[in-house]
């Protein structure tokens, strides 16, 4: 008997006055794996990640975590159930260390007893920072800042890490670098929902894919099944020649 969803979207549409971002948008995650969330610019990726991470209220449907809905809920609820969400934009505390930054989202986030020190020390360490510990934030590079963005989300000892395009801009090696953190911090026991436009990398990592086009959900699969869908072919893969 395989366990239950950890993340439920059952009919979830966003509308801004005239435009539809999201429409009528159905999945379900499982727990323990790697889901990639890929479509064209003004898909619906954001205002999705938004809608789950409490960032904006939905227009209609349910979001559903471990099964409870959440809905609506402020997002400092949502971190205490354990969602931690990485942005694509990091803007840490520049005055202030690594460590100091990743201590910082150890001191809140999910709910219940918490080993501030251990729990940091973990964090830097599934992402790839640990040296970077005593360092100012002020000098991380681009690559850097993103390792440090996704230590911090999951120093809230997350159950579900929602990462916004971890691997845009960085270089292959920075890349190949931010897919061995996206696969420890899975090991580790978290599940990974991530936006992504890298399609190398959305295609070795991922689990899962789900495509939008124009807010709609128009393909679910593994990334050999998407990859082959007709639909996503011509809305976001290019037309072969």
């Amino acid at each position: 008997m395989s366990a239950a969803p950890i993340l439920g979207v059952e009919a979830l549409s966003k509308r801004f006055r005239g435009l539809q971002a999201i429409a009528d948008v159905s999945f379900t995650v499982e727990p323990g794996s790697i889901t990639s969330v890929i479509g064209p610019n003004g898909a619906g990726k954001s205002t999705l990640f938004n809608l789950v991470t409490g960032y904006l209220p939905p227009t209609a449907g349910t979001v559903l975590f471990k099964g409870q809905p959440i809905t609506g809920m402020a997002t400092n609820r949502i971190a205490e159930l354990g969602i931690a969400r990485a942005f694509q934009i990091a803007r840490p505390f520049r005055d202030l260390s690594v460590g100091e930054n990743v201590r910082i989202g150890a001191l809140f986030g999910k709910a219940g007893a918490r080993d501030v020190a251990a729990t940091t020390a973990n964090a830097l360490q599934l992402a790839g920072i640990a040296h970077l510990a005593n360092e100012p934030a002020s000098v991380l590079t681009v690559g850097q800042l993103r390792h440090l963005e996704v230590a911090r989300a999951i120093a809230t000892r997350a159950d579900l890490l929602l990462a916004d395009e971890p691997c845009a801009g960085l270089n292959p090696t920075e890349t190949a670098a931010m897919i061995e953190v996206l696969r420890r911090v899975r090991a580790s026991g978290v599940t990974v929902v991530l936006v992504e436009h890298d399609m190398p990398s959305v295609m070795e990592v991922s689990d899962r894919v789900l495509v939008l086009e124009s807010g709609r959900l128009i393909a679910d699969g593994t990334p050999a099944e998407v990859s082959q869908n007709h639909q996503v072919i011509a809305a976001y893969l290019g037309t072969p020649d």
